[in-house]
């Protein structure tokens, strides 16, 4: 099975503790050893927020904002493979042919953002369709798809299972607001819709929930599963999807 999990930089390096790295390295080697093909894309988070706020006072354009946010999500990235220690490419891929380069090489490929106007969201949700992945997950800081912002309305509910069409339909109004908080940018969603790429929206403050859902498909998040899709065949002991 072809894997590609999105691990937000809040998640992975929220005070750059090693020790957490070390165990998001685990989570991806635990992955790969039972037979997955894993690409990762690895998000910029406070630290890249924190360097696109001072150099915007400072009066950069958005296309340098965006750039500060790559170089961000790379160096987190760099951060991530030196954990892995020689199981990755040597330096994160800087395009898709680039990472899908690293799986057919054997090795866990990991990316960070690729070019201006793109979140880190959208490039694993185009990293996955480019290597037709088999499961998209997206390791956040919200356990998976509400109907409205959690962190903001007390009475919003979850989605235990949606369809990627839904999901856009959620995203939208959530995109148009300011401050709001989207589980996956609009982006993302429509690209998960026009591939019809299975996807996993959890928690990943527990880097072990990420092996859970990966492997069995088991998780307290949102399942987004395309129209007439069946579980992965790998998740059933039947072999590779």
């Amino acid at each position: 099975m072809r894997v590609v999990v999105s691990i937000g930089g809040s998640v992975l390096a929220p005070d750059l503790d090693p020790d957490r790295v070390a165990a998001y390295a685990e989570t991806i080697e635990r992955i790969a050893a039972d037979g997955c093909e894993v690409g990762i894309v690895v998000g910029g988070g406070g630290v890249a927020r924190e360097y696109i706020e001072t150099a915007r006072d400072l009066g950069a354009n958005e296309v340098e904002l965006d750039q500060l946010g790559i170089g961000t999500t790379r160096l987190n990235a760099r951060l991530l493979i030196a954990a892995l220690d020689g199981r990755a490419n040597l330096s994160p891929a800087t395009g898709y042919d680039e990472a899908a380069a690293a799986l057919r090489r054997g090795e866990v490929s990991v990316m960070g953002g690729v070019t201006p106007g793109q979140t880190t969201d959208a490039v694993a949700a185009a990293f996955a369709e480019s290597v037709d992945a088999d499961l998209l997950v997206y390791a956040t800081s919200a356990n998976g798809v509400y109907d409205a912002d959690p962190n903001a309305d007390p009475d919003a509910t979850q989605f235990g299972s949606m369809s990627p069409a839904e999901l856009v339909d959620v995203v939208l109004p959530m995109s148009r607001d300011a401050g709001a908080s989207a589980p996956v940018d609009l982006l993302a969603a429509k690209l998960i819709d026009r591939a019809g790429i299975r996807s996993i929206v959890l928690d990943g403050t527990d880097p072990g929930a990420v092996v859970d859902a990966a492997l069995r498909g088991d998780h307290t998040g949102t399942d987004v599963v395309p129209t007439a899709s069946d579980e992965p065949t790998y998740w059933t002991g039947g072999g590779d999807a």
